[in-house]
């Protein structure tokens, strides 16, 4: 069963349940309304009874001269009947109507009060109300109506509310079905669009979501993924376009210098060969490196604790001390508490380290200063222009001063990676000398003496 059927379904059902619902408190009220005023049309027809016996008696008394009897047969007065039981009343069965009974005894005596009951006379079943006859003490009045008087109504009424019930249920089903049409045309349209993409495998197709209900959000969140899919598609093309690239240099010469290193095995010039074979390995294993560091830290963290940057800071500074005692290092590093994977973070930190070595010349200082999460490294090297302060970044990126220098320009792009993935940002600054980076991470906890 698909959804519009399953919604034609559920309209048709809520609309015939809250018919139903209705009709079974509606019914039982007309039936009991019908009821009530059955019994208050008996309830007023014998408190007429006193009049109907005064018309009987002047009849009778205009043609004889004895005082008659009120008739013992009942009186039908429309479709209610009317019998007046004279003094003395005695419990036991009637020829002329329904059954006396002890408490109809005790109705004439006034030692109860008027009641309603159900009695069933020549096979006919009948309502009947009995109450002390006004104006003559131990006489009883009773009337009766037939019980079937208020059946066709009843019947007519349950008829219609079945009706009703299933007439309601069809319409509703039949105007869900039409509304469940209009309403899911933006689902089948994202449907559509979906398949298109998963067949053609084109992510750059536009999803409709030009609305503002759920709908609209289900359509911009499957725009966003398709996004962000097409884009990271589009970074893995890249990065294996120029990691290729990159590979094919270090590779053709490294198989130059092995191909002049094998026929010239005698040749005094066979060690420099050996030595530029040797370095060309070293760029190569360098890049390789890089890439997967750039693969592993793309991925989510599966170790994080809370780490001390200015300590991963003091860590790394010291290192790069020992590797380039050339040059100076001026920390100035406030205690600092950041959440992270330790391993990804130092690899940071010593690849901002690593690019300041490497362009300052030696005698010279690199400033270190950490405060409010913002890690700030300059050098005093030849700096960057001011047009390649937004590439720094991206991954083999390498300015035309760079091109010169060893390098993979793959460093500065494991930490933006490592810094978006923390939550962070990694941006070069404008400096008048040298070179400014930032690296700029959410701090989850400051404490000036730790």
């Amino acid at each position: 069963m698909n959804l519009r059927t399953r919604v034609t379904v559920a309209g048709g059902a809520i609309a015939a349940g809250a018919v139903l619902l209705v009709s079974a408190v509606l019914y039982p009220a007309v039936e009991a309304n019908l009821r009530g005023q059955i019994d208050r049309s008996l309830i007023v027809a014998a408190g007429q009874a006193p009049d109907v016996a005064r018309a009987i008696k002047e009849k009778y008394r205009d043609t004889s001269t004895v005082e008659p009897d009120f008739p013992a047969v009942p009186l039908g007065i429309g479709s209610t009947k009317l019998q007046i039981v004279p003094t003395p009343v005695g419990a036991g069965p009637s020829t002329k109507f329904v059954d006396l009974t002890a408490h109809d005894v005790a109705v004439a005596n006034g030692t109860a009060t008027a009641y309603f009951r159900y009695a069933v006379y020549d096979g006919v079943a009948y309502r009947v109300y009995t109450a002390p006859f006004p104006g003559s003490p131990g006489a009883l009045v009773r009337t009766a109506i037939p019980q079937s008087d208020p059946a066709p109504t009843l019947r007519l009424l349950a008829w219609l509310l079945v009706g009703s019930t299933v007439t309601a249920g069809l319409l509703a089903a039949l105007a869900s079905r039409l509304a469940a049409r209009r309403v899911l045309r933006p689902v089948r349209r994202l449907t559509e669009t979906v398949e298109l993409i998963r067949t053609t495998g084109d992510l750059a197709i536009p999803i409709p979501a030009d609305s503002l209900d759920e709908i609209g959000r289900l359509g911009l969140a499957f725009a966003g993924m398709t996004a962000a899919l097409d884009d990271s598609v589009g970074a893995q093309r890249r990065l294996v376009a120029d990691a290729s690239h990159e590979l094919r240099t270090p590779l053709t010469s490294l198989t130059v210098n092995l191909e002049l290193l094998a026929e010239n095995l005698a040749d005094t010039q066979a060690p420099d060969l050996a030595a530029e074979a040797l370095g060309q390995a070293g760029e190569l294993r360098a890049l390789v490196n890089d890439l997967v560091d750039l693969a592993r830290y793309g991925q989510p963290a599966f170790h994080t604790e809370d780490v001390r940057l200015d300590l991963v800071a003091e860590r790394v500074a010291a290192r790069a001390t020992r590797r380039a005692a050339q040059i100076d290092f001026d920390l100035a590093c406030a205690p600092t508490l950041v959440h992270g994977d330790p391993d990804a973070l130092e690899r940071a930190v010593a690849n901002l380290v690593d690019n300041a070595v490497k362009w300052s010349p030696p005698g010279s200082r690199i400033r270190i200063s950490l405060d409010a999460g913002a890690l700030d490294i300059s050098d005093a090297g030849p700096g960057i222009p001011d047009s390649d302060l937004e590439f720094v970044f991206d991954r083999f990126y390498r300015s035309p001063a760079a091109r010169a220098h060893p390098g993979s320009g793959l460093g500065l792009a494991i930490v933006r990676q490592v810094a978006e993935s923390h939550g962070g940002t990694a941006e070069a600054l404008p400096c008048r000398t040298g070179a400014l980076l930032r690296l700029k991470l959410p701090v989850c906890a400051e404490k000036a003496e730790l």
